[in-house]
C-alpha cells in the first residue's frame, strides 16, 4: 500500500479593511509525496489594455530574467486596432531551453478589466495571480492564488500626471513579480538600463517604480511556494531580438541599397529597423550622405515594380510585405521570373484570405508564393526558423537573386517576426557577395556572341549585362513577351517550349544552392516528422516529451528552401512513414512535397494542420501529432 502525502498550498485574500493580506496555509494532496517548487520554469501571462504603453514593461521583466542566465521567449498577441482592446503577453522561462508556447498559464498579471474574467477563466487550479485590486478577481474562483496589487494609489506618488501616470504603473509589476518569483532587483535595474540606454531620466523613472512594486510585496511578507527564479549561465553572450529586426539586419550586411515598400502588418518593421540601421552605419562619412535609398511608396504594386528596375539597373534592391502584399504583386512577380530580373522579397506571413486576421501568425502563403502569378511560374524561397537564420537567410537570398536572376521570398512569419526570441549572436559575413553570371566589357570581348537568355553553360542560367556596360554587345531589350536566346520577340512555339523549359532547369540547378535541411536521423526509426519554420521549437520539446511519455522516437528533418534539395528526398525514402507539420489549413508544404514526389513516395506522407492563428503551442502539435497518428493506425 502506497503512503499517500501531502504538500502545502498558500490562500491569500484580502484583510478585513482592504489594506493588507492575510496568509492562511492548507494541506493538499500531492501524488508525488513531496513539496514541489518550480524552478526556473514558468509561464507568465500579462494582460493589459492596447495601447498602455505595456510592452516596455513587459520587456523589462523577460530581460531580467534573461539578466539571470535563464532561457526565455515573450509573444505579444495583440488586436488590430490602435487603442483600448486588450492586449496580452506571454513570457515563457525554461531552464531547459524550451521556449515554444505553452498552453497554460502559471502565473497571470491582469490589469486590464475588459479581459480580466476570460483570462482568469482559462487559468488551472494553482495558478498564481497577479492583479490590479479594484479589478477584486478573488471573487470569481476560490482555487487559485492571489495577490492584489493597488497600481493606481502605488503610481500616484511617482507620477502625478494621469497620462504618464497610466504608462508608468506597468513598471509597479514587474517589480511585484521579481519579488514573489525571487528576481532581484539588480537584474530589473540592468534590465531597465537596457530599455532605456542613454534615457537617463526615463531609466530612473521606471527603476523608481519597479522599486515600490518590490517593496510594496516585501512589505506585505507575501510568500508563495510555487514558483522560484534561480541564477545560471544559460544566456551568456547571447541577445534578445525579434526575426524582423534580423531580417532588416541581413539585408544591410548583403549590401542592399535600394528598397521600396507599403506598411503592412506584421512585416513594416522590417523597413524601419533597416532605416534606423541603415541611417546609422550606411551613411557616407566624407560627405554625410546616405549611400541607400529607402521609398515608401503609394502602394505594393509600385513598390515590387521599383524593385525590379532597380534591380534590373544594378543594384541590389528588396522590399517587405505580407498575404495581400504578396497577391498585390502576383504579376510583377511573373515578370521577375520570365524576364529573369533578380530582387528579394521579405513576407511574413499572417493569416488569411483577404485581410483576415492581421495581427495573428500562419505558414499560409506557402503554395501561393511558389508558384506566385499566372502561367508555369516557380519561385524560390527560404525558410528561416531562428533569428539568426533571419539574418543569414536575408542575406542568402540577394546572392542567390542575382546568382539564379530571379525573386527571392524570405518566408517569415509574424511569429517569429515580431515577438522576442533569445538567439545567438550573428556571424559577421565573410564570403564576398556573388552577383552570378554579369558579364563585362571583357567578357564580352571573349564571347563569339551574346544572348542574354542563351543557356551558355547548360545549368540553365544565361549571362546578363548591367545597364552601361560599354560594349557594342552588351544591349538588349528586357521582355516579358515571347522572346529567343537573343531576346527577340517571338510566337514560335517550339522556341517557347524551351524557354520555360530552360527556366524550369534553372530551378533544378538551385536545389543544389539552397540551404539544406537540417536532420536528426534516430537510428532504426520508421517514422518521419517535416516541419518548417516556427514550428521548430514546439517540434523541439513536443518530440522529447513523447519519447518520456509515450516512448516514442521520430526522426526529424526541418526544411529550409525550395526547391527541395536531394536530402528532402533522400529522408522520405529513409522512412516507412512521414508526417509534416503545416501551420495551415490545407497542409500547404504536405501539399507542395506530393507534387514532386512518385505515388508511391507520396503516400508515405501524412498531414498535421495546426491553423488558429496563435503561436504554434508544445501541447497543440503534440495534440496533433496523436491525432494524425491515430487515424493513420486505423486507417
Amino acid at each position: 500500500m502506497s503512503e499517500s502525502r501531502t504538500d502545502t498550498r498558500y490562500i491569500f485574500n484580502l484583510s478585513g479593511d482592504g489594506k493588507g493580506i492575510s496568509v492562511s496555509t492548507t494541506d493538499i494532496e500531492n501524488v508525488s509525496g513531496a513539496k514541489q517548487v518550480k524552478v526556473n520554469d514558468i509561464v507568465i501571462h500579462i494582460a493589459t489594455p492596447n495601447g498602455s504603453g505595456s510592452q516596455s514593461a513587459n520587456s523589462i521583466l523577460l530581460r531580467s530574467i534573461m539578466e539571470m542566465g535563464i532561457p526565455v521567449s515573450g509573444k505579444n498577441l495583440f488586436p488590430s486596432n490602435i487603442q483600448g482592446l486588450p492586449t496580452w503577453f506571454t513570457i515563457r522561462a525554461n531552464k531547459n531551453g524550451y521556449v515554444a508556447r505553452r498552453d497554460h498559464v502559471d502565473l497571470l498579471i491582469a490589469s486590464n478589466r475588459e479581459s480580466a474574467h476570460d483570462d482568469l477563466k482559462k487559468l488551472s487550479p494553482g495558478a498564481l495571480v497577479i492583479y490590479d485590486e479594484p479589478l477584486r478577481l478573488d471573487a470569481i474562483r476560490d482555487d487559485l492564488h492571489y495577490f492584489p496589487v493597488p497600481f493606481g494609489k502605488l503610481v500616484k506618488p511617482i507620477v502625478p500626471k494621469p497620462k504618464m501616470a497610466k504608462l508608468v504603473r506597468n513598471i509597479i509589476y514587474v517589480g511585484v513579480a521579481a519579488k514573489l518569483l525571487g528576481i532581484d532587483m539588480e537584474y530589473v535595474k540592468a534590465a531597465i538600463d537596457k530599455q532605456f540606454k542613454s534615457k537617463a531620466t526615463a531609466a530612473a523613472l521606471n527603476v523608481k517604480a519597479a522599486q515600490v512594486g518590490y517593496d510594496y510585496t516585501a512589505e506585505k511578507k507575501y510568500e508563495q511556494a510555487m514558483y522560484r527564479m534561480e541564477k545560471m549561465d544559460k544566456t551568456s553572450g547571447k541577445i534578445v531580438i525579434d526575426g524582423n529586426a534580423a531580417c532588416a539586419l541581413g539585408c544591410m550586411f548583403a549590401g542592399v541599397s535600394v528598397v521600396t515598400w507599403y506598411p503592412i502588418t506584421p512585416s513594416t518593421s522590417v523597413i524601419e529597423e533597416l532605416m534606423r540601421y541603415m541611417s546609422k552605419y550606411r551613411i557616407d562619412p566624407e560627405t554625410g550622405k546616405a549611400t541607400f535609398a529607402i521609398l515608401q511608396t503609394e502602394d505594393e504594386l509600385a513598390a515590387i515594380g521599383m524593385v525590379l528596375g532597380a534591380s534590373w539597373a544594378g543594384a541590389r534592391a528588396m522590399t517587405s510585405t505580407s498575404g495581400p502584399g504578396i497577391s498585390l504583386m502576383a504579376e510583377f512577380s511573373g515578370l521577375s521570373y520570365f524576364a529573369e530580373v533578380p530582387g528579394v522579397i521579405v513576407n511574413v506571413q499572417r493569416v488569411g484570405p483577404s485581410t483576415g486576421l492581421p495581427t495573428r501568425t500562419m505558414q499560409g502563403d506557402v503554395l501561393s508564393t511558389a508558384f506566385l502569378s499566372h502561367g508555369d511560374t516557380k519561385h524560390m524561397m527560404l525558410f528561416p526558423g531562428s533569428p539568426k537564420e533571419a539574418f543569414e537567410m536575408s542575406g542568402a537570398a540577394f546572392d542567390l537573386a542575382e546568382q539564379f536572376q530571379t525573386l527571392v521570398f524570405v518566408m517569415s512569419d509574424l511569429d517569429l517576426g515580431m515577438n522576442k526570441w533569445l538567439a545567438d549572436p550573428f556571424d559577421y559575413p565573410e564570403k564576398p557577395f556573388n552577383r552570378g553570371k554579369v558579364a563585362t566589357a571583357r567578357d564580352l570581348d571573349n564571347m563569339p556572341d551574346f544572348g542574354r537568355y542563351k543557356d551558355v553553360d547548360g545549368d540553365g542560367i544565361p549571362y546578363r549585362t548591367l545597364p552601361g556596360t560599354e560594349h557594342f554587345k552588351a544591349p538588349y531589350f528586357t521582355r516579358g513577351t515571347g522572346h529567343d536566346p537573343y531576346a527577340r520577340y517571338t510566337e514560335d512555339s517550339a522556341t517557347f517550349v524551351k524557354l520555360v523549359d530552360r527556366l524550369n532547369k534553372k530551378m533544378e540547378t538551385a536545389r543544389g544552392h539552397v540551404p539544406k535541411p537540417v536532420i536528426e536521423q534516430v537510428e532504426g526509426a520508421r517514422t518521419g516528422l517535416i516541419a518548417y519554420g516556427t514550428s521548430d521549437y514546439a517540434v523541439e520539446e513536443g518530440r522529447a516529451i513523447l519519447k518520456e511519455t509515450q516512448n516514442l522516437e521520430m526522426s526529424y528533418m526541418r526544411i529550409r528552401a525550395f526547391p527541395f534539395t536531394t536530402e528532402v528526398f533522400d529522408f522520405i525514402k529513409a522512412h516507412d512513414q512521414i508526417f509534416v507539420l503545416d501551420q495551415n489549413r490545407d497542409g500547404q508544404m504536405y501539399l507542395l512535397l506530393k507534387m514532386e514526389l512518385d505515388g508511391n513516395e507520396g503516400q508515405k506522407l501524412h498531414s498535421i494542420t495546426c491553423y488558429d492563428g496563435m503561436p504554434l503551442s508544445t501541447d497543440a502539435f503534440i495534440a496533433n501529432f496523436n491525432k494524425a497518428e491515430k487515424g493513420v493506425q486505423n486507417g
